[in-house]
């Protein structure tokens, strides 16, 4: 397991949390192109047909979570974007597409790894007159045994040269010409050989790699000036609820919108481009129009998918003919999510509920493996790790209970309801517990938060 960073001031317990939803939140429960379309015009031809029986609107069976998670995955994968031909300045945070082959040997040439004196034969050595070599300049005549001449780091090496001696293990006479090494010189010391790191042809990147400061680093030296790469998925994020307020404290029966301001940078710590969230009230009509005008990949509502009297979003999918995949799922908190596709090639559609942690919970069990899929970018390696308590469980479902890295174990936090955001505020990952809970020990499935793990990789995350 990763060694981990504990956050300070994380209230820890195994407290067992209600699966009931609280009060006071909405809803219970070849090369490529160089231009990126945009849209559905993006998107391949998307399939006719889903892994899991798609039902319409009414009437489809609750479905297990980790099912529920490989249908996305899976639905994502069978719809993936057209790529594009990116410059490295622009690639950050995309997936290739392409691998990245080797365009030259790296280095291209013999060079310096120090600062130093470059050899030929046994010592000691009469020194060469003139400026020695530097980096970037061209060819210099060969040596013959037994001369020496200065040499900078990255400079390239004369033919027949037998070793670099650095700078700090020679001694120059300077009166008589003649350099002196002060340790053993071995031939090909401090030498970079020419395909030392790679030669021309060698796949450096595999697809699906995604784009690091690093990829870019390595691309460029290996003489790429842009790479071709999956576009990141574009995300319209509508939220719903009259009961919403955008700024000051809470009022009159009116609560701040928590998901607004959250769900825009946690989909763009997921590779995504995301627009600004969109708040359409419990105005079923306005759902309906800006559904049917997106052109994103993907489209997230919140709140609004049970079946209260301003629980618009089941009644919208059926109006316009959506397939509906998932109809709730097994899981606490967050059970009555949903995942529909929309008609003629249109993108799919993720409705989280509206209490926050119920939210995250569907963000993490549908939207993450949908955009993972779409953009192409390889699943993370699931891996367990021991709870350091006893976690309560849910009779029948599985329980996302936010949690922080600890030693070697994972520490259940406080405040983990479903209205709640106070406990994953200070987790790094969340624990899969399933049905009946687990005891003290017992190795779980851990979700990594993205603000907590090496991938994927994004502008900082939150930018």
């Amino acid at each position: 397991m990763r060694p981990r960073r504990s956050p300070s001031g994380a209230h820890a317990s195994g407290a067992h949390a209600s699966g009931a939803h609280a009060s006071g939140a909405h809803a219970s429960g070849a090369h490529a192109p160089d231009a990126s379309p945009s849209g559905a015009a993006r998107r391949r031809a998307r399939p006719a047909g889903g892994s899991a029986a798609p039902s319409h609107v009414q009437g489809a069976r609750i479905t297990p979570w980790a099912e529920a998670r490989a249908l996305a995955e899976r639905l994502g994968r069978g719809a993936p974007l057209a790529a594009h031909r990116l410059p490295l300045d622009r690639a950050l945070g995309h997936v290739l597409a392409e691998a990245v082959v080797a365009l030259t040997d790296l280095p291209s040439f013999d060079t310096s790894a120090m600062d130093g004196w470059v050899v030929a034969g046994p010592g000691p050595w009469a020194v060469r007159e003139g400026a020695g070599l530097l980096a970037g300049r061209g060819a210099t005549a060969c040596l013959t045994d037994g001369e020496a001449l200065r040499i900078a780091t990255g400079a390239r090496i004369p033919a027949e040269a037998t070793a670099v001696i650095r700078s700090e293990h020679a001694h120059a006479d300077e009166a008589k010409g003649v350099l002196h090494a002060t340790r053993e010189v071995v031939p090909g010391q401090d030498i970079r050989p020419r395909g030392q790191e790679c030669r021309s042809g060698d796949e450096l990147l595999p697809v699906g790699t995604v784009v690091t400061p690093p990829v870019l680093g390595l691309a460029a030296a290996a003489g790429y000036d842009a790479l071709v790469a999956v576009p990141r998925p574009r995300v319209d994020v509508f939220v719903l609820g009259d009961e919403l307020l955008t700024a000051g404290l809470p009022r009159g029966g009116l609560i701040r919108d928590a998901l607004g301001p959250m769900l825009a940078p946690w989909l763009r710590a997921l590779g995504a481009e995301v627009t600004e969230p969109l708040r359409l009230g419990d105005d079923a009509e306005a759902l309906r129009e800006a559904v049917i005008a997106s052109n994103a990949d993907l489209i997230l509502t919140t709140g609004g998918t049970a079946s209260g009297p301003v629980d618009h979003v089941h009644p919208v999918l059926a109006r316009i003919g959506a397939e509906l995949l998932v109809d709730g799922v097994d899981v606490r908190p967050g059970h009555p999510m949903l995942l529909a596709r929309l008609p003629e090639g249109g993108p799919c559609l993720v409705g989280l509920p509206g209490n926050p942690l119920a939210a995250v919970s569907g963000l993490l069990t549908l939207a993450e493996p949908l955009l993972r899929g779409i953009a192409g970018r390889t699943a993370q390696e699931p891996y367990r790790a021991p709870v350091h308590e006893e976690v309560h469980g849910h009779p029948h479902d599985t329980r996302l209970v936010p949690v922080v890295h600890r030693d070697d174990s994972v520490l259940p936090l406080h405040y983990n309801g479903p209205a709640m955001l106070r406990g994953v505020a200070a987790a790094d990952g969340l624990a899969v517990v399933p049905p009946g809970g687990v005891r003290s020990g017992t190795e779980v499935e851990i979700l990594d938060l993205p603000w907590a793990s090496a991938s994927p990789w994004t502008e900082g995350c939150f930018t």
